[in-house]
């Protein structure tokens, strides 16, 4: 890469990947490649977006989702005050509980999906992801955003009150 050129979205893509791997403090050779492999914008809707910075909403001066390839929150519902949480938390927390094959996850407040689809490359082949979403707009949203990715069930509901 020169000095002068811009990067391309998949080299943004890839960099931020390599970050979130770093802020896991895993071992997972595959992390980097799974953040890689799923692009966060078509979880988020179309821009501009609203990120959020010390408690503050702030739109993006446009619709380039080279802007989302930061560690920010994303507003999912400004009014109610839900985000796409910051990439560096989610991959440090993934980190810890080390998804692997086969594996059966539990992924409470899904929002849009983002990070159900992550876990759920994590627990291929043979795993499952159980994602629960209490706002029915953003279950919503989350079923059809997850439809190409395999072994997740998605409930629209209080993951603590279903049985």
């Amino acid at each position: 890469m020169t000095a002068n050129r811009r990067a391309s979205l998949e080299e943004i893509r890839a960099f931020h990947a390599k970050m979130m791997a770093a802020a896991s403090n895993s071992h997972d050779e595959r992390l980097e490649r799974i953040f890689e492999l799923v692009p966060r914008e078509a979880f988020l809707g179309p821009g501009p977006w609203q990120i959020k910075v010390n408690r503050r909403y702030i739109e993006t001066p446009c619709a380039d989702p080279a802007i989302l390839y930061q560690n920010a929150l994303v507003a999912l519902d400004r009014t109610k005050g839900i985000n796409n949480g910051e990439p560096f938390l989610h991959a440090a927390w993934i980190g810890v509980a080390a998804p692997k094959s086969g594996d059966t996850v539990n992924h409470i407040g899904a929002g849009t999906g983002y990070y159900t689809a992550l876990l759920s490359m994590l627990v291929l082949p043979n795993g499952h992801v159980h994602a629960f979403e209490i706002e029915k707009d953003l279950a919503n949203r989350a079923r059809a955003n997850l439809e190409p990715f395999e072994g997740i069930s998605l409930v629209h509901g209080d993951a603590t009150t279903l049985a």
